[in-house]
């Protein structure tokens, strides 16, 4: 399914790891730390960590002197590699898969995704949860969140998908779901996307209402610009839900202006940057940049593209450095400096996702924080003779090097390999029956045809295909879906 919003990793680099039976060291690599009274990254070579229950008791700089004992993918993927946002909307959207998935095909399509983003060093997840579309299958995505072992933030689409179960009903399933919590690692959270559209309508004031009775995570989409969909700072500002006892996490922003950002400053609220989404659909960030302060990075729909927030980190880092070195070439200077270091991104990639759901104790490895930590094989063919960590994992890294993911304190990877392997190979089969099923739905489908206007009254404009090949009108080439 559809999964947008913060999520954060916290990385690690090391060479060699100890593992004790009841607590955790893990010693002899350099470890990226972050400095709490500096609020900067902090390089310790040859350290140690060590983990007690779910946090991390100690930071050291010495390595261990003794020896320790052993102790939404979705169905869709692939089928969206050439689409706008106009596409998704039409044909892989919430409201467009509803009909096609089961609650059992929904539960291991989420259960599975969220395996794909564990494996990648995700550690923490904020889900705008589209899928809640019947009471079963609202259900279902929650319990596969649970199920995964992953930090979530599963937030409840309010949405009006049927006569029969609208947003009241959903309030109402919410409420029964919240109170029979017991997850310490899942949290309910709220997504609605309706605040423009109906400001002062039943629903939103229902929806604004939990939110502040609750004060549960709140994401919503943000994308203006010609798009004109709405749910702006200002908007949330207006219904009161925009305030800073309650973490709010909006997707996107794009097109945010000045008054939006002092909005989110003056409430301490966080953006989502989903750098390679918005490149791929078309919504852009042209000014995401300059409230870097106040974001964090997403993933988005990761049937379409990587799962992964190293990705994420190192396309804004470039796109963002060319956005800005344009700037001084059209003067016809050349570059004094680089406007964007990798310190930067590696931050926007862990500690600001942490901090955009609230929480301090997220993204770093510090004395205190949870044991949320990704490790990477520093001697591995792309990594192989670093000096600076930060610039190894940010520029030179691939997924393929993460050799432990631990969350909680607990091992979710290790050794390359998800720690529920065993039953994940029965995952994968379960998976597959379902993605077969579904997207034979969507091959004898047609494509929508984008003529006339966007749903927001906007035109369609021409774009220019670009093609690798000589000749006029080459195309994409064949489809292989």
């Amino acid at each position: 399914m559809q999964r947008s919003g913060s999520l954060s990793q916290i990385v690690l680099v090391l060479y060699h790891v100890a593992i004790a039976a009841c607590a955790k060291l893990l010693s002899g690599g350099t470890i990226i730390a972050f400095d709490q009274e500096t609020e900067e990254l902090k390089v310790i070579r040859n350290g140690s960590v060590l983990i007690d229950g779910d946090r991390i008791v100690s930071v050291s700089d010495i390595a261990s002197p003794f020896d320790v004992p052993a102790g939404g993918r979705t169905v869709f993927k692939t089928m969206g590699s050439n689409t706008t946002l106009a596409d998704y909307g039409s044909r892989y959207s919430a409201l467009v898969a509803a009909p096609l998935f089961t609650p059992d095909d929904l539960y291991i399509s989420q259960l599975a995704g969220i395996y794909e983003a564990m494996a990648a060093g995700v550690t923490t997840i904020v889900d705008h949860a589209h899928h809640t579309w019947t009471p079963d299958t609202s259900a279902a995505g929650l319990r596969a969140s649970v199920d995964s072992g992953a930090r979530m933030y599963w937030a409840y689409t309010f949405q009006n998908s049927s006569a029969e179960f609208g947003i009241p009903e959903q309030i109402a399933q919410w409420k029964e779901l919240a109170a029979s919590m017991t997850s310490n690692l899942t949290q309910l959270a709220i997504a609605y996307d309706d605040f423009t559209t109906n400001p002062t309508g039943a629903d939103t004031l229902a929806v604004a209402d939990l939110i502040r009775e609750s004060k549960s995570l709140l994401t919503t989409h943000h994308v203006e610009g010609p798009w004109l969909l709405g749910n702006s700072p200002e908007d949330l500002h207006r219904v009161g839900v925009l305030n800073s006892s309650t973490p709010v996490v909006i997707a996107h922003a794009a097109f945010l202006d000045v008054r939006g950002a002092g909005l989110l400053r003056s409430t301490n609220q966080h953006i989502s940057i989903t750098a390679e989404s918005e490149m791929h659909y078309g919504h852009l960030h042209p000014t995401s940049h300059l409230i870097m302060d106040q974001a964090s990075l997403g993933v988005d729909t990761h049937m379409t593209f990587s799962t992964d927030i190293l990705t994420q980190a190192r396309l804004w880092l470039q796109s963002t450095r060319y956005r800005v070195y344009q700037n001084t070439i059209d003067r016809f200077q050349v570059p004094a400096q680089n406007p964007f270091s990798v310190n930067q991104a590696f931050l926007l990639a862990t500690r600001n996702g942490g901090l955009a759901v609230g929480r301090k104790d997220l993204g770093v490895i510090a004395l205190g924080a949870q044991a949320d930590l990704v490790v990477w094989e520093g001697r591995s063919p792309g990594m192989l003779g670093w000096t600076d960590p930060v610039a190894a994992v940010i520029l030179h890294a691939s997924v393929g090097d993460i050799t432990h993911v631990l969350i909680g304190g607990t091992f979710k990877k290790r050794d390359g390999r998800l720690v529920d392997a065993r039953y994940y190979d029965e995952v994968q089969d379960r998976f597959l029956a379902s993605a077969r099923r579904i997207q034979k739905v969507l091959k004898d489908t047609p494509l929508p045809s984008q003529e006339g206007s966007f749903l927001t009254g906007t035109p369609y404009g021409y774009v220019m295909q670009l093609d690798a090949k000589r000749g006029e009108g080459t195309g994409y080439g064949p489809s292989f879906v």
